[in-house]
């Protein structure tokens, strides 16, 4: 089994996700999927030096009542996750396509799970600059890979283009929001559903290959 996410550390919802999709495999512990972190940008018009963040919530939500009355109920739901969410400490959204070049990075050292858990918690816990390339190189650092060839990575501008073009095929996939788990490139879960919404893709996907196995 295969589970393809897209995803944007800076999406809240997508960090949710994370931790809902890891119950409900810790549910069927016989399943031993590879998982890989596809790229999707919120705000893929975002400057390259990111935006203040009271100045990004003022263009997204009209006014800081609604900012805080969503956050509210994110905080309330990231809680029962395990998740301390601290959105008081962000002082920048990123433009986040070198965060996304960075897992990419990581997926030939099969570090990108650790990867992406590391920039959530940098970003949402911590208020840490996600688009600061010193930053990614010590998370990089914090998840095992060597900070010098990550820096370097990411100072070199490699993949770039291919993080753009894995956003542009997500929305010519018609995914307009993360985060999306598409299961062996067949079966879709739109948002942070809970583990029980997984169970039956992964019923179907399970049944699928004992009858392909049966055919042989």
């Amino acid at each position: 089994m295969h589970i393809d996410i897209f995803s944007d550390p800076i999406c809240p919802w997508c960090f949710i996700g994370k931790r809902r999709l890891q119950r409900a495999l810790a549910a069927r512990p016989t399943l031993r999927p590879t998982i890989r972190w596809r790229a999707f940008q919120l705000n893929p018009a975002m400057p390259a030096d990111g935006m203040e963040r009271q100045s990004y919530l003022a263009v997204k939500f009209g006014n800081a009542a609604e900012a805080q009355r969503l956050y509210a109920t994110i905080g309330q739901v990231g809680a029962i996750e395990g998740i301390d969410f601290r959105f008081d400490r962000i002082g920048v959204t990123p433009n986040t396509v070198d965060a996304h070049r960075l897992v990419r990075y990581a997926q030939a050292f099969e570090r990108d799970d650790a990867i992406t858990e590391a920039l959530f918690e940098a970003y949402f816990l911590h208020g840490r600059d996600i688009g600061n390339l010193a930053v990614l190189a010590d998370l990089a650092k914090a998840a095992g890979l060597d900070r010098a060839a990550a820096a370097a990575f990411l100072v070199g501008g490699d993949g770039t283009e291919a993080v753009r073009a894995e956003d542009m095929h997500a929305r010519q996939l018609g995914i307009e929001g993360v985060p999306c788990f598409i299961v062996d490139g067949r079966y879709a879960i739109s948002g942070a559903q809970e583990p029980e919404a997984f169970f039956s893709l992964f019923d179907m996907v399970t049944a699928a290959e004992t009858a392909r196995a049966v055919a042989e």
